[in-house]
C-alpha cells in the first residue's frame, strides 16, 4: 500500500425529536470524545454537513473544528462533506486558513455537490447550478490559497484582484477531496487532482476516478481513498447492538428521504447493486480486525472513519469501544495491511 493507512472518528452532532441527550450535550460530549481520540493515536475527526432538518444535523463544521483543533494536537479534521453549492468559495477560503492556522497545518476538506432538493430550495439555489458551483468553488480555493492575488470569471463567480489572507500553514492550502456517488463525479476529482470519497459500485466510481488519472499518467496509489465504515468493539454484540441498531435505522431513513426527493440514481447503500458495503461492523477484537483487513484490501481504501456516536445516542456511550479500537485493532489491521508501517 502506497499510503499510510489513517483512521478516524466521524460526526454529525444531531438530537432527534423524542432523544434524551440535549445537542448542546452531544457537542460538549463529541469534544471530549475527540480529545480522546487525539490522545488515544486516530488520525482524523471527520464531520457532515446537512440543513434544515429538525434534529439539528451539523449545518457548518467550521466552528466545531475550530473547537476541536484547539483541544487536540495531532488529529487532521475535515469534512464528509461539505456541501459545495452552498458556500461562498472566499468566505470559505477565509474559514479554512485561519482554521488551518489554529491546527497548525491539520486542516482537509471534502466536498460534494450535494443531491437533497429541500437543501437547494432552502438556500434559494437552482438545483440545476450544483456542478458549476461545485468545481468553480474548487477552483477559486486553490486560487485563494496561492498567496496572491488573482482574478476569477467564471460562470457563476466573478472577482477581480483578490488577495485572500491569511495565508494557510499548509503550501497551497488544505489538501482536497471529492465525494462521488456517480461516474461523473469520480473523474471529476480526477480532473481536478484530489483523493476520493467514493460511495456506490467500485465500477461506478472508483474504477472511473482510476482510468482518468491513468490516463493523465498519474498514478491512483499517490492519492487517498476514504471511506465511513463504523466499527463498535464489544463482547456482547446481542446487548449493546441493539440500541445503536434503532438509531442507525433513524438515519438511514433520514437518507432515504433524501434520496426519494431526488432525481440523481444513486448506487450508494444498495447493495443489490454492487454497492460498497458501509454497514456496521461489530464484534470483539478479532471479528473487527478481519472484517476492517478484508475491507481495506479489498477495495483499496487508506482511510476510514467510524461513527462517535449513532443519532440521539450520547458519544459517551461509544468511547470505550473507540478505545478498544484503538488499543487492540488499528495497531493489528496496520500490520496485516502495511506490515505496521505508519
Amino acid at each position: 500500500m502506497a499510503q499510510p493507512l489513517r483512521f478516524g472518528v466521524v460526526h454529525d452532532l444531531r438530537s432527534p425529536p423524542g432523544s434524551e441527550v440535549p445537542l448542546a450535550e452531544m457537542y460538549a460530549q463529541a469534544l471530549d470524545q475527540l480529545e480522546m481520540a487525539d490522545e488515544l493515536g486516530f488520525d482524523l475527526g471527520w464531520f457532515t454537513e446537512h440543513h434544515f432538518l429538525d434534529d439539528g444535523h451539523l449545518p457548518n463544521f467550521v466552528p466545531i473544528a475550530g473547537a476541536v483543533a484547539a483541544r487536540t494536537s495531532r488529529i487532521r479534521l475535515s469534512t464528509d462533506i461539505l456541501l459545495a453549492p452552498f458556500a461562498h468559495p472566499i468566505r470559505l477560503a477565509e474559514d479554512l486558513a485561519i482554521l488551518d492556522n489554529i491546527s497548525n497545518g491539520r486542516i482537509e476538506l471534502g466536498i460534494g455537490m450535494g443531491y437533497a432538493a429541500h437543501e437547494f430550495r432552502g438556500f434559494g439555489i437552482p438545483q440545476s447550478r450544483r456542478v458549476s458551483l461545485t468545481e468553480e468553488l474548487v477552483q477559486i480555493l486553490r486560487l485563494a490559497w496561492k498567496g496572491e492575488p488573482f482574478s476569477f470569471h467564471g460562470k457563476r463567480h466573478h472577482f477581480d484582484d483578490l488577495l485572500v489572507t491569511p495565508a494557510p500553514v499548509q503550501p497551497g492550502g488544505p489538501p482536497l477531496w471529492i465525494a462521488g456517488m456517480s461516474a461523473n463525479a469520480a473523474v471529476r476529482a480526477a480532473r481536478f487532482d484530489t483523493h476520493l470519497l467514493p460511495q456506490g459500485a467500485p465500477e461506478v466510481v472508483m474504477d472511473p476516478w482510476k482510468d482518468e488519472l491513468r490516463a493523465t499518467g498519474r498514478d491512483p496509489d499517490d492519492y487517498r481513498v476514504g471511506i465511513i465504515r463504523s466499527v463498535f468493539v464489544t463482547d456482547d454484540a446481542e446487548r449493546e447492538w441493539n440500541p445503536i441498531k434503532a438509531a442507525e435505522r433513524y438515519r438511514l431513513g433520514v437518507y432515504a428521504k433524501f434520496f426519494a426527493e431526488t432525481p440523481d440514481e444513486f448506487t450508494a447503500f444498495d447493495p443489490d447493486k454492487g454497492a460498497i458495503p458501509q454497514n456496521w461492523i461489530v464484534g470483539d477484537e478479532d471479528h473487527c480486525v478481519a472484517e476492517l483487513v478484508d475491507f481495506i484490501t479489498r477495495y483499496g481504501f487508506t482511510d476510514v472513519c467510524t461513527w462517535g456516536a449513532s443519532p440521539g445516542m450520547a458519544p459517551s456511550l461509544f468511547n470505550t469501544s473507540l478505545e478498544r479500537l484503538a488499543r487492540n485493532v488499528i495497531p493489528r489491521v496496520r500490520e496485516a495491511v502495511e506490515g505496521g508501517a505508519h
